[in-house]
């Protein structure tokens, strides 16, 4: 959170126009400039992208490459894992040009962007669970890419759009049955059923929700709810955990 809460302070900052990066670039057209920021670009050299990228916002705000700039920053702050900074330009792209061609571009980039959030430099290297983590960035992923799916159904971007919310689908059930484990583990049997059926009503094809069924047997019987332990035995055989 500290990150987030210092990257989002530095958004701020860098979209009020108090980029420092006008003491550090050479005064020079906007075509040289631009030519440069986009070699580093196309050599994944991120920061010296962002250095001529933000020279360029700052100078030439309303210039002929003001858009294109935008794009650019977008792309190379979330290649560079500047998220915050990522996320603070797509809205303002989105503010100011909400009919634009690279509309739905931006849009599945902010659905990555917010992808990018749900995940740790720890998780990427050792391959943590980490399922036991807060969930928002990944609904707000899925909320993106199903926005970008109902606005742009002819999107070049849709199909890898589709798929990752199938992914994150499986993620979310993911986090919502460790959450019914928990309560199982701390014999907190009303709420682990009422997380298992949340499981179940929200993601009734996944493998979540299968497993969610013993979670859900299991509390039923420590209540002594016979009957509703039959119902769930028989959904169990109906949906076998594969």
């Amino acid at each position: 959170m500290k990150r987030l809460t210092i990257s989002t302070f530095l958004a701020v900052a860098l979209l009020s126009g108090c980029s420092s990066t006008e003491k550090v670039i050479p005064d020079v057209p906007p075509s040289d400039l631009y030519s440069t920021a986009q070699q580093a670009l196309q050599s994944g050299n991120w920061n010296n992208a962002i250095e001529r990228l933000e020279a360029m916002d700052s100078r030439y705000p309303f210039g002929a490459y003001s858009d294109q700039v935008q794009l650019d920053l977008i792309y190379a702050y979330y290649k560079n894992d500047d998220l915050a900074l990522s996320q603070a330009t797509i809205e303002r792209f989105l503010r100011l040009n909400p009919t634009s061609p690279q509309a739905d571009w931006v849009i599945y980039m902010r659905g990555l962007t917010h992808m990018a959030q749900d995940r740790s430099f720890m998780h990427d290297m050792f391959n943590i669970d980490r399922f036991d983590r807060d969930p928002t960035p990944s609904r707000q992923a899925f909320r993106d890419f199903k926005y970008l799916l109902e606005r742009f159904p002819n999107s070049q971007y849709d199909a890898d759009a589709k798929a990752r919310m199938v992914f994150l689908k499986n993620q979310l059930a993911e986090y919502d049955l460790a959450v019914a484990d928990f309560y199982v583990r701390r014999e907190a049997w009303i709420a682990a059923i009422n997380r298992c059926q949340q499981v179940q009503r929200l993601y009734p094809d996944t493998s979540a929700a299968r497993k969610s069924l013993l979670l859900e047997k299991t509390a039923y019987a420590k209540l002594k709810l016979d009957k509703e332990v039959s119902r769930t035995e028989a959904m169990i055989k109906l949906n076998p955990v594969k």
